[in-house]
């Protein structure tokens, strides 16, 4: 396994788990807006950190792990036990760019079902209930990606995305969830994806409902 500890900024492997931090850029309750379980209640953590460098990405700003607070695990799972939910999604950035194995076993441990959302660029660390994989052209993702999630995701920016999605969905497995999802700034664009959809019906419709809602 790949050593994360220079990339979180501290060492992670100790018996104490109040010492363990990451690099938070912002968690936040809210519904689910996007793929399987859009409209559902989910307590997001987003990490900073991501080296993919998709040109139309909305949270450039998590990009530089070195720009948001190192906040102890302790300190996060404590945050999510002020709420109600029993789902926690991690993601970014790129959520992999770290060793989620302490992360994921402690919110396991408190009771939570734990989701990710990741361009599959590193390898998997940490368990997962549900794992939303959202392959980008800009950094190929690692082939073990296409056989382990749930659901794959594929952003459609322009009409060659089309072709692409196709080509990346023959690689998942019989069971993943197909979804696809206009990038924000090409609405215009989903009349093409819609009749797409009506000829491959293996595909279902992403929209980011929580920005037509005006929720995070």
């Amino acid at each position: 396994m790949h050593n994360y500890s220079d990339k979180v900024g501290i060492e992670l492997h100790t018996d104490n788990p109040g010492s363990i931090r990451y690099p938070l850029m912002e968690d936040f309750l809210t519904l689910q807006g996007e793929g399987t379980w859009t409209g559902t209640s989910a307590y997001f953590i987003r990490l900073g950190g991501c080296d993919v460098g998709c040109h139309w990405c909305d949270v450039k700003e998590s990009w530089d792990a070195g720009k948001h607070p190192l906040v102890s695990m302790e300190e996060i799972i404590g945050r999510v036990k002020n709420t109600s939910v029993k789902r926690v999604v991690i993601t970014g950035g790129e959520p992999f760019f770290h060793d989620l194995n302490p992360l994921t076993t402690a919110l396991h441990e408190s009771g939570y079902l734990v989701h990710c959302e990741t361009a599959g660029v590193y390898p998997l660390t940490g368990e997962w209930d549900w794992i939303c994989f959202s392959p980008k052209k800009f950094k190929a993702p690692l082939p073990e990606w296409y056989t382990i999630c749930n659901e794959l995701k594929v952003i459609v920016y322009n009409r060659h995305d089309l072709e692409w999605a196709m080509e990346q969905a023959a690689k998942c497995t019989a069971e993943t969830q197909l979804f696809l999802q206009p990038e924000w700034s090409k609405q215009d664009f989903l009349p093409e994806i819609v009749t797409f959809i009506k000829d491959h019906p293996e595909w279902r419709l992403s929209l980011q409902t929580h920005k037509f809602l005006g929720i995070p």
